[in-house]
């Protein structure tokens, strides 16, 4: 028997959601402009997600390995020539308490690369001044800015520091005097951007029903299929939605009428309150499964599970309905 549903990886079908270059460029403006179209999709490259360097000093020499989740280079063309902005995404499934210094290790390695690649042009000049040469770059050159966004899809709110300094017990007489690196986040169960592409749109609205834990599970997945329905959904948000909620789908409905049936969102979160339930869902399945398997008649099924899940009958049906034979 074909397994009906299949655990999506978020951080693959998040990837590839945000590689599509006018899903990214929204997202940035949504974000970083509210709203306005700053990032033209039609600027932006894939740049180059793995990025190493080497920290040295005349103690010690250390290798650092950085990879992001997606970089985007945006070539701006004007009168004086072109000008670059690369754009990093970071997605993040739980609070991570470093994540400001994380994200400012990300940046540095994105500016060391560049350093070093600027640098290696100038080791055999004959016509660059003392204070050039020892700098490894003219006075005139310039780095491409970098600009990061973290995504944040955990249903708790986010409770971590947002900046380098939040990170940091400064005595009283030195705040203001250390140095701070902001990091820019989304949370995305709090939907209040002005976004204009449809798939984002509907991305988000999805992320803030399912991720609301104020309602139960089953009211949740019922207005999940709603606006699915009615928004009419694409089949590619729906999965990288699932994903980021780490839910699952029912890949027999996904593929109903040939794909078109927006009926195949039927999402079955994991948030915390709802692991028992989730655990209880897979055992029901399998021992439908089985029963099935081994000739078993709907009846026998049902007392099955009443049994082995110490459910009633009430329970057990809605199981049946969930994971038995659809009708012919």
């Amino acid at each position: 028997m074909p397994k009906k549903t299949q655990k999506l990886k978020p951080d693959t079908v998040l990837k590839n959601y945000w590689r599509n270059s006018r899903q990214f460029a929204d997202l940035f403006n949504a974000v970083l402009f509210d709203g306005e179209t700053v990032i033209n999709p039609d600027e932006l490259e894939d740049a180059d997600t793995e990025e190493s360097t080497i920290l040295e000093n005349k103690d010690y020499v250390q290798s650092m390995q950085a990879s992001r989740d997606v970089l985007r280079i945006q070539k701006i063309s004007n009168e004086l020539g072109a000008q670059f902005v690369l754009y990093g995404l970071e997605n993040q499934e739980r609070i991570h308490y470093a994540m400001p210094m994380r994200v400012m290790g990300l940046d540095y390695a994105a500016y060391k690369k560049q350093y070093d690649s600027n640098a290696a042009k100038y080791r055999d000049s004959g016509d660059m001044d003392e204070d050039e040469y020892l700098s490894g770059m003219r006075k005139t050159d310039r780095l491409i800015p970098v600009i990061t966004l973290v995504v944040y899809y955990g249903e708790k709110p986010w409770d971590g520091a947002t900046s380098l300094c939040g990170m940091l017990d400064i005595p009283q007489k030195l705040a203001g005097l250390v140095s701070d690196y902001k990091m820019n986040l989304v949370e995305a169960r709090e939907n209040n951007f002005k976004f204009h592409n449809v798939n984002n749109v509907d991305f988000f609205n999805l992320l803030e029903i399912l991720l609301d834990k104020s309602r139960p599970l089953k009211e949740t997945r019922k207005k999940a299929i709603a606006y699915a329905e009615e928004h009419n959904v694409d089949k590619m948000v729906i999965m990288t939605v699932a994903g980021a909620a780490n839910s699952r789908i029912d890949y027999n409905l996904l593929d109903k009428e040939g794909g078109t049936d927006p009926m195949y969102t039927v999402f079955k979160e994991t948030r915390e309150e709802g692991k028992i339930e989730g655990r209880l869902e897979g055992r029901a399945e399998g021992i439908i499964e089985t029963g099935y398997e081994f000739g078993l008649s709907d009846n026998e099924i049902l007392e099955r599970l009443q049994k082995k899940l110490n459910i009633s009958e009430e329970a057990a049906l809605e199981y049946i309905r969930m994971f038995g034979r659809q009708p012919v």
